[in-house]
């Protein structure tokens, strides 16, 4: 019997997902590691928990994990898939000798300004990008590349804590208010301008068995600095077209470059004006924004045990036959408040109703969402991929969510 640790702060639905994947595979036990234990049928998915005050501090992690392996035996695999866990996760796989990347290839993935010198080094087509630790820094790429410039975190995700600047004043008061310093790093880099796309992978041995590419309709920055936007992924049906080899090729060196071995990855990459590719980023983890549900709908397969079975059992059922293009819209309106009413679904039910495969849509009352992804979404599946970007603009076209 093998031993299997799932670890993460909350339960939330989506990280919960990854947790049923891992349930389904034979010949496990699953013991979880939590700050909030999950209930219900998610709490029956495991055979045992444990919980810890701050399930995101790698000591605790151990702590915990100590605990499971002094009750059930050696650990077979540590597993965590949220973005700010990966390094934990890792310091405490080391630590207590489980197979699993190492923080060395953790802290490739998770540190923006590190990522880009090893890209650099392999040749793989990035952004121009400088650590900052002063102002100067950042004036000194600004003088290199011009505006726009990029200023974010170098561990972010999600675009969290990222500043778009458009000329010198915008920069010095992203400074002013961002303070960079010893210990209070940023990266600049240079704004990528064009078409944005994703590339997936679920990889064994640092070589992908599965791929996926898809589209974001417009890019999560846009749409984080304008709350009118409404956010839109889709993923065409056909994915062999020419047009993506490059991005194929500049993903699959990246994951060799920066050392996985076995999980599922995530990379942004952007289709500039004059045609060329140039990477974004890339995360060692599953994509959020729904994007695992995504390919699943679109191969008729489950990509969340994909996952599971990849990093556990490092093996893969597929190949999988991509049979629908599929697309999301992100439903969230523009103000301030709770959710008063949502206007256009009947609309939307007559013209759209026999596409739409998954809803979560919006509850009256609830506050508006923070995210870009907002309060809700739709999901729509077709063979015709021309069909499913116009549902899903029609859609964001449609249904209007209102504040109050």
């Amino acid at each position: 019997m093998r031993n299997v640790i799932f670890t993460a702060p909350f339960p939330m639905e989506t990280t919960m997902l990854f947790a049923r994947a891992l349930r389904g595979l034979s010949n496990i036990r699953l013991l979880g590691l939590f700050q909030q234990a999950p209930q219900g049928a998610d709490r029956a998915l495991f055979d045992d928990i444990v919980t810890v005050p701050n399930a995101m501090d790698p000591a605790m992690i151990v702590r915990g994990a100590r605990y499971l392996q002094e009750q059930y035996g050696e650990i077979h695999r540590l597993l965590g898939i949220l973005e700010d866990l990966q390094v934990q996760v890792a310091i405490a796989r080391e630590e207590l000798g489980i197979y699993g990347p190492s923080v060395e290839v953790t802290q490739n993935f998770r540190d923006k300004a590190r990522m880009k010198a090893v890209f650099r080094q392999h040749g793989l087509p990035c952004a121009a990008s400088r650590t900052v630790t002063s102002a100067a820094d950042a004036y000194a790429l600004a003088e290199e590349v011009g505006y726009p410039l990029i200023l974010k975190p170098p561990a972010g995700a999600g675009s969290r804590a990222t500043y778009k600047v458009e000329d010198r004043a915008q920069l010095d008061q992203a400074l002013a208010e961002v303070r960079p310093g010893p210990g209070r790093t940023m990266l600049a880099e240079e704004f990528l301008a064009g078409r944005e796309f994703t590339y997936e992978t679920v990889s064994i041995g640092g070589t992908p068995v599965f791929e996926s590419i898809g589209r974001y309709y417009p890019g999560p920055l846009d749409v984080v600095r304008n709350d009118w936007m409404q956010w839109i992924v889709v993923l065409p049906r056909d994915i062999s077209s020419p047009e993506y080899n490059d991005a194929r090729e500049a993903g699959r060196k990246a994951i060799k470059a920066l050392g996985l071995c076995e999980g599922m990855t995530h990379m942004e990459w952007f289709r500039r004006p004059d045609g060329s590719m140039a990477i974004g980023e890339i995360a060692a983890r599953p994509p959020g924004a729904q994007i695992v549900k995504l390919m699943s709908y679109a191969h008729d397969q489950s990509l969340h045990r994909a996952w599971a079975r990849a990093v556990v059992d490092r093996e893969h059922d597929g190949p999988f036959e991509r049979r629908y293009a599929v697309g999301i819209a992100f439903l969230r309106g523009t103000g301030r408040g709770r959710v008063a009413r949502i206007d256009g679904l009947d609309e939307a039910q007559k013209k759209m109703g026999h596409l739409v495969v998954e809803t979560q849509l919006p509850k009256v009352g609830m506050p508006k969402a923070g995210g870009y992804e907002g309060e809700g979404f739709a999901i729509v599946r077709h063979p015709d991929t021309t069909v499913v970007e116009q549902a899903v603009l029609d859609l964001v076209r449609t249904v209007k969510i209102r504040y109050a």
